[in-house]
């Protein structure tokens, strides 16, 4: 069982955790889209209630408590004044933990605290090439949107509302 544990992007935990997602994204990212261009979170970004920014407690290998994934929202600007836009960023987590559930969890627990900011509206971007992670989007209730940003690395992009 996983337990979340709030912290920033630059606490060297989730430095690491980063470090490792940014070295799987790059490993795996179709050629002819060119070079993967890291962006590593602003911490400024992900201060609550702007933003907030989770390491995803669990299990080594071993069995031993270790830090295995991590992911965040972090507040963006939407196109109808009226909405609360939280954008999905950096969601990873280590091989060995997954096919356990722990990403459906990670990212029920990013739309929760979404909510309690007072979003309305969940959105993220993707690539074509992680299709575990379409899945997880699409069944978690996201559907394809137009582009809200211009991320060279994205070439699908996904939103859920939240509320009215």
């Amino acid at each position: 069982m996983a337990s979340w544990r709030e912290t920033s992007p630059d606490d060297p935990a989730a430095r690491e955790l980063l470090r490792e997602y940014f070295a799987f994204r790059a490993a795996g990212f179709p050629r002819e889209m060119g070079e993967y261009r890291v962006a590593p979170p602003d911490p400024a970004q992900f201060v609550p209630p702007r933003g907030v920014f989770l390491i995803v407690e669990g299990e080594d290998e071993a069995g031993e408590p270790a830090d295995v994934g991590c992911g965040g929202i972090r507040r963006i600007e939407a196109p109808d004044p009226g909405d609360v836009r939280y954008e999905v960023k950096h969601v990873w987590l280590e091989p060995h933990v997954r096919g356990r559930g722990l990403g459906r969890a990670l990212l029920e627990e990013l739309e929760r605290r979404a909510r309690a900011f007072g979003a309305t509206e969940l959105v993220l971007d993707t690539n074509d090439s992680l299709q575990a992670a379409a899945r997880l989007y699409r069944s978690s209730g996201f559907r394809t949107i137009p582009p809200f940003n211009d991320n060279p690395n994205a070439t699908t992009w996904y939103g859920k509302r939240l509320r009215a």
